[in-house]
């Protein structure tokens, strides 16, 4: 499947997404990608997430592939019941475990624990890093396997963000274009 036959919704994690990161460089990259702009970025509540990003699937004209950061990959496990006729696929990166206690002393999780483990209902691929401070390895290896996804071991890439040197991030597009064509 071609990028420009889909419209690409890119999903944040936690927090606000600092300019240089590779979402945001993907978003500038693909001319039929955009940011699902969620409110409450440091409180943020399920629901009114998962109202925001149906929306957004709703207002595409093409088939739609999301792209997931940190707590957004929870956010799309969590959704994927309701999302589940209207996506083509979903590309999951850094997967935070907000099941682990204390994992960010300002936000312990809300309502979006526990984590589902029920298998996604369209195909998915999950890219993991070994020293993720947000999630073990094993925990990550656990997803993908509960979710149904294919996984890709990172390396020792820490968050895939900004603060771990993942701006451009040139061998997650690389990922990413495997993972579109699969979806043919």
């Amino acid at each position: 499947m071609k990028i420009s036959e889909t419209d690409i919704l890119l999903i944040p994690g936690y927090g606000r997404t600092l300019p240089g990161h590779w979402l945001l460089r993907w978003r500038d990259k693909m001319a039929s990608a955009r940011v699902v702009s969620q409110a409450e970025l440091h409180r943020p509540g399920r629901q009114a997430w998962l109202d925001t990003l149906v929306k957004e699937v709703d207002a595409a004209g093409k088939p739609v592939v999301l792209v997931a950061h940190s707590l957004g990959c929870i956010l799309v496990a969590h959704g994927a019941h309701v999302l589940k006729d209207k996506i083509r696929g979903a590309y999951l990166v850094a997967p935070s475990d907000w099941d682990r206690d204390g994992l960010v002393p300002e936000f312990d999780g809300g309502d979006f624990k526990p984590i589902p483990r029920d298998p996604l209902p369209f195909p998915a691929h999950l890219v993991a890093s070994r020293n993720d401070p947000y999630c073990d390895f094993e925990r990550a290896q656990d997803f993908a396997k509960a979710w149904g996804t294919t996984f890709q071991d990172a390396g020792e890439a820490g968050h895939i963000n900004l603060e771990s040197g993942h701006g451009p991030w040139p061998e997650g597009m690389m990922s990413f274009a495997h993972f579109m064509k699969r979806l043919g």
